[in-house]
């Protein structure tokens, strides 16, 4: 039962690309694991740009310069 577990900020990703993100993770492990793809997880977590830092900085800090 594998468990993909995909990060992004919050920052206007789609409804579709979410879509796609799901199709391909999906598509992926089954032809590089051989897994059916009914027993594929994935979960789409958005992540405010306050609480993801880069070198030290919140995201937001650094898309504000």
């Amino acid at each position: 039962m594998p468990y993909i577990n995909i990060k992004v900020t919050d920052e206007g990703v789609t409804a579709e690309q979410k879509k796609r993100l799901i199709e391909g993770a999906t598509n992926l492990l089954n032809q590089v694991l051989d897994k059916p793809k009914s027993t594929i997880f994935v979960v789409i977590d958005e992540i405010m740009t306050d609480n993801w830092g880069v070198g030290g900085e919140t995201v937001t800090a650094l898309r504000k310069k």
